[in-house]
C-alpha cells in the first residue's frame, strides 16, 4: 500500500485541502527533524516529499495520495524559518485550521529529532493534540546518529515524558538513513487507517 504513492497538491490556504473524506496521517515537527525524509522512507521513494538542509523549506501543506481514500500529509516545519513573522504566521495558521478542523485526520506523527526530543514547540503540540483527543505516533527520528544504548535510553525518557499524558501517544525509534524503524511506523499507520 504504501509504495504506491502519488503527489496530489501542495495547499496554501484551506480552500485548497482536498475534499474531506477517508483517512489522513499527518506528519508535524520542527524544521529539519526529518519529516520528510521520514515520509520518504515510508513510502520507499527517494523524493516523493522534497528535503532540504535549509530548516522550513516546506512552506505549504503537502497530501500524498496512497489510494482515493487515504492519504499522507506533510505539514510545515516549525521552529525555525527563513521567512517573515508575516509569513510565518501564516503558515501557523495554516496548519491550526488543518488540525483544529480535519475529519479525516487519524493520526498525527511527530516526528523529533532523538537528540533534541521535546522542546517548548512539540510539547505544545502533544498537549493541544491530547485537549483535541488526536491520536499521536511519536518518530525519534535520527536514531543512527546515536549508538544503540543512547538511543534506547532517549526512546525510556521519550517514554516517562508522555506516560501521563490523557491520550495514547505511542514513541518509536527511526531512521530514514538506515532505514531502522521503517517496517513499525508502517505498522503504526496501517492501524490508525483500518
Amino acid at each position: 500500500m504504501f509504495t504506491d504513492v502519488s503527489f496530489l497538491l501542495g495547499a496554501a490556504s484551506a480552500s485548497q485541502f482536498p475534499v474531506d473524506q477517508g483517512y489522513e496521517v499527518a506528519f508535524a515537527g520542527r524544521s529539519n527533524a526529518g519529516k520528510s525524509s521520514a515520509i520518504n522512507a515510508i513510502v520507499a521513494r527517494r523524493n516523493i516529499a522534497r528535503t532540504s538542509k535549509t530548516p522550513g523549506r516546506t512552506r505549504e501543506i503537502n497530501f500524498f495520495s496512497l489510494n482515493t481514500q487515504v492519504r499522507l500529509v506533510d505539514l510545515p516545519g516549525y521552529g525555525f524559518a527563513k521567512a517573515s513573522r508575516k509569513i510565518h504566521g501564516q503558515w501557523l495558521q495554516l496548519v491550526e485550521t488543518y488540525l483544529s478542523n480535519r475529519r479525516s485526520l487519524r493520526l498525527l506523527v511527530i516526528v523529533m529529532d532523538i537528540r533534541r526530543p521535546f522542546t517548548v514547540l512539540d510539547t505544545q503540540l502533544l498537549d493541544w493534540c491530547s485537549a483535541s483527543a488526536v491520536a499521536v505516533h511519536i518518530l525519534l527520528s535520527k536514531s543512527d546518529k546515536l549508538s544503540r544504548s543512547k538511543a534506547i535510553r532517549a526512546e525510556q525518557i521519550a517514554l516517562e515524558s508522555v506516560v501521563n499524558y490523557p491520550t495514547a501517544v505511542s514513541i518509536q525509534r527511526f531512521s530514514a538513513q538506515d532505514g531502522s524503524g521503517v517496517a513499525t511506523v508502517r505498522e503504526r499507520l496501517l492501524a490508525a487507517i483500518s
